[in-house]
């Protein structure tokens, strides 16, 4: 475990984006949706790996919510490149509007394969993540890679949102693909160009509308 001690940073602090700590709250502009968060440091003698987005934009008319939660593992870089670039991805899709799955899907794709082609610069870490896009404050839509869970409540009650992807009940899939599940909870390899190792960042991207 003395390896986990040493964390690529440096691509974070390239982009100029850093983990995020404390709480906020916020409301669309229509105050229709609200939202607030807390992030607290865990234990773990590393930097915080976390990073979130949390806010409402104004794009072609519409009113956009976006949040995410990007769980970093072997260091900040990947998470914090995802903070950066995923929900952009997403909102450059062409089908955006008229397909917000699909363009979820291919964002998701997309983002995946960069992060792969920059492994020099970010190292060898992996980040999951859960995002939340709301339209107009009408429609919501979620996607999931990795264990980042969603949850809504509905009248007091929890509805689990988003399915987990875990090393055990993914191992089929990974195998398939020529990788393998290593023996670090939580965390999936796989083998790349020319038997590279790294870490496997996602399958395909769990997505549910509502």
């Amino acid at each position: 475990m003395e390896r986990l001690c040493c964390f690529n940073s440096t691509y974070s602090k390239f982009v100029g984006v850093r983990a995020s700590y404390g709480s906020g709250k916020g409301r669309s502009n229509h105050g229709s949706v609200k939202y607030g968060f807390n992030l607290v440091k865990g234990k773990a003698n590393h930097p915080m790996e976390d990073f979130h987005v949390a806010k409402f934009i104004e794009t072609k008319g519409h009113e956009i919510g976006l949040f995410a939660i990007y769980d970093g593992h072997l260091g900040d870089s990947v998470p914090a490149y995802l903070q950066k670039h995923l929900f952009s991805n997403i909102l450059k899709e062409e089908e955006f509007w008229t397909d917000p799955h699909r363009s979820i899907s291919k964002a998701y794709e997309s983002t995946d394969e960069a992060i792969l082609s920059h492994t020099p610069d970010l190292g060898r870490g992996g980040s999951t993540a859960v995002t939340a896009v709301i339209i107009n404050g009408r429609k919501l839509w979620i996607a999931n890679v990795g264990d980042s869970r969603g949850v809504l409540s509905k009248r007091g009650q929890a509805i689990q949102m988003t399915v987990d992807h875990e090393p055990n009940t993914e191992r089929g899939s990974i195998e398939n693909r020529g990788g393998f599940v290593s023996n670090m909870p939580g965390v999936y390899q796989y083998n790349h160009e020319e038997n590279k190792m790294g870490i496997y960042r996602s399958s395909f991207p769990k997505i549910k509308g509502t």
